[in-house]
């Protein structure tokens, strides 16, 4: 994600980065007509991109990706990986260093899939637009730090371009209600969007799924989903950064740019949660503390949320970053027949019965799923049938910000509530490249409100 080096007294010259970002509030306020401005320069080739310029199966398709970090030259190796006549052409981040070492990296792995000139490489706050408004085009990687998701998504629909776009989806349910607008606009336009929800593209969460929705371990009763690692990165202050300069670059800390650890990384398991339940919770009710965390950061260290699904099914989450505590990570189906154990990464899925008698055991391979969602996505544009999966993530990740809700406050929050009625906006209302930011704080149960 960008960006991703703790040195950045090199970016003050920065070509865009004397004027502020799109804010996720004025997409809010504008609704469908958020990016009328920028619509209206790339109107002459927005259509380019839609179903039916999709009938030649074997054109060339060009990519730009925004958010050259870790997450983003994942993104583009899983991709170039496993699809055939594709080119990335343009490169946009906070850091030209990180574009640079992107084309670089990429160039020696996949040669003449990468042809992204000097003068096509962006940075600043605004160099997202860059990479929107190339008429070349057709795909964009969206892999910036989570608070930038939503609008960037939104104004790439507007822009015609099929997204690929990481989790979360949203750090807020301002965020949020912006990805169900976007969802829809791009099933009306007939525009692509595939999420970093790997775990639905692997072999054995696939299969495990359908056999418990077929009935394998019968009615679901509840389940157990744990999140727990042993620390997260932290980057230190450079000497002669603005305070926005140096939370964009240790934006994991900060929970208006990450949406702390629920949102940023387990939304994974509860992705699972929802996909078993098939629906989001009703409700959610949990506590946690922090304990370990550097003394600028707002990110809580642990969480326990208590979610309820529709039908009274129980499920308890966790999740914990702390050194030296025991890692786990997984999920447990509890059924009337039996029970599911989905593992994390690779390490398969086991049924067994009410005795505890293993009856089946599934592999799977993560890495083999980081690519597929990247074949998906390019086979869908090629056959003109265009994925539009936004929703789905944008409920997982509004799930996670329930339980985090929920947490902070002390109180039991509602899905009702956090979508439809929660007023809360994490993204700031004025972003300046060079400009101050309130005081780093933590949240206090019975302290902080529900908003």
């Amino acid at each position: 994600m960008f960006p991703s080096e703790p040195d950045m007294n090199d970016k003050l010259n920065r070509t865009t980065s004397d004027h502020p970002t799109t804010t996720r509030r004025e997409v809010l306020r504008r609704g469908a007509s958020a990016s009328a401005a920028l619509a209206a320069t790339v109107g002459a080739s927005r259509m380019v991109h839609t179903q039916a310029a999709s009938a030649d199966p074997d054109r060339k398709i060009k990519i730009g990706i925004v958010g050259a970090g870790g997450r983003g030259t994942g993104a583009v190796n899983d991709s170039f990986s496993i699809n055939d006549n594709i080119e990335l052409v343009t490169i946009a981040d906070l850091d030209p260093g990180n574009a640079e070492r992107l084309r670089t990296g990429m160039t020696r792995r996949h040669g003449d899939k990468i042809n992204v000139a000097d003068d096509r490489i962006h940075s600043g706050l605004d160099a997202y637009k860059a990479v929107l408004e190339d008429p070349e085009v057709e795909v964009v990687f969206l892999t910036t730090s989570p608070a930038f998701r939503p609008s960037h998504i939104a104004e790439a629909v507007k822009a015609g371009k099929h997204v690929f776009a990481e989790k979360p989806s949203c750090v807020d349910p301002a965020g949020y209600r912006i990805c169900v607008a976007a969802h829809e606009e791009a099933k009306k336009n007939g525009t692509a969007i595939v999420t970093g929800t790997q775990y639905r593209r692997q072999s054995n969460y696939m299969e495990a799924v359908k056999r418990i929705h077929d009935g394998e371990i019968g009615d679901i009763i509840g389940m157990t989903s744990r999140y727990c690692s042993q620390g997260i990165w932290y980057k230190n202050r450079a000497e002669g950064v603005s305070d926005t300069q140096y939370q964009l670059n240790n934006w994991m800390h900060f929970i208006w740019l990450s949406g702390d650890q629920i949102a940023e990384q387990a939304v994974h398991n509860i992705d699972l949660m929802n996909w078993v339940m098939q629906g989001p919770p009703v409700s959610a009710y949990g506590s946690g503390g922090r304990f370990t965390r550097p003394d600028d950061s707002e990110m809580w260290d642990s969480m326990s949320i208590d979610y309820m699904y529709s039908d009274e099914r129980p499920v308890s989450f966790m999740c914990r970053q702390i050194p030296g505590s025991t890692a786990e990570n997984g999920s447990t189906v509890r059924g009337t027949k039996g029970f599911a154990i989905i593992g994390a990464g690779s390490s398969g899925s086991t049924f067994l019965d009410r005795s505890g008698k293993e009856t089946l055991k599934l592999e799977g391979s993560i890495a083999d799923a980081y690519r597929q969602e990247h074949k998906d996505l390019i086979d869908s544009i090629r056959s003109g049938e265009a994925i539009v999966e936004l929703l789905e993530t944008a409920k997982s990740s509004l799930t996670a910000v329930m339980g985090r809700m929920a947490a902070y406050t002390g109180k039991k929050v509602t899905w009702d509530f956090v979508a439809n009625e929660s007023e809360l906006d994490l993204f700031p209302k004025d972003l300046q490249w060079d400009g101050s930011r309130p005081e780093p704080s933590y949240a206090i149960p019975g302290k902080t409100k529900l908003i």
